[in-house]
């Protein structure tokens, strides 16, 4: 089953249990729908107790985690869900783990290589793509250079302009 990474603990909170948390989702109030989740390096279900919000962190406290002593070793760990708690996304709107892995094709349906990973830059992501001899490149996510994502298929097409797959 694939697991999605919503957020990464940095730091302990107070001495309740609390666990900072850098969330890793478009939208910070999504740990308010949420009822547990994934540790990193653990199968068992985390019970989400209480979520807070401070500046850009969540402060989660996990049920039975009620003391530092008991959430310390949890620093730097990332926080996962599984299909079951994804949400549905807009046309044309993909989660990472769905996109990092497909096969890159030209529109004249030359072979690039496979996603390596996706950097947020700014307004666009950009998609970098990596072949067998360790080359790569990368695609800005906008439809004019990225026309087709067909996740379905495994594969994505690209419209490249001069000079940006040389």
């Amino acid at each position: 089953m694939k697991k999605l990474r919503v957020g990464q603990i940095v730091n302990t909170h107070g001495i309740k249990g609390g666990l900072k948390v850098i969330p890793l989702t478009d939208d910070i109030k999504r740990f308010e729908e949420l009822k547990w989740v994934y540790m990193e390096g653990s199968e068992e279900k985390f019970h989400i107790q209480k979520v807070q919000y401070q500046t850009n962190n969540v402060i989660i406290i996990f049920k039975d985690l009620n003391d530092i002593n008991l959430v310390e070793k949890y620093k730097k760990k990332y926080l996962f869900i599984d299909e079951t708690q994804k949400r549905i996304l807009p046309e044309d709107t993909y989660y990472i783990v769905d996109i990092v892995g497909l096969d890159v094709y030209t529109v004249d349906n030359v072979y690039l290589g496979k996603v390596k990973d996706i950097l947020q830059a700014g307004s666009n992501e950009v998609y970098v793509i990596a072949n067998e001899e360790g080359k790569e490149y990368l695609i800005p996510s906008v439809k004019e250079f990225i026309p087709v994502i067909d996740i379905e298929a495994g594969k994505i097409i690209v419209d490249p302009i001069e000079g940006m797959i040389e």
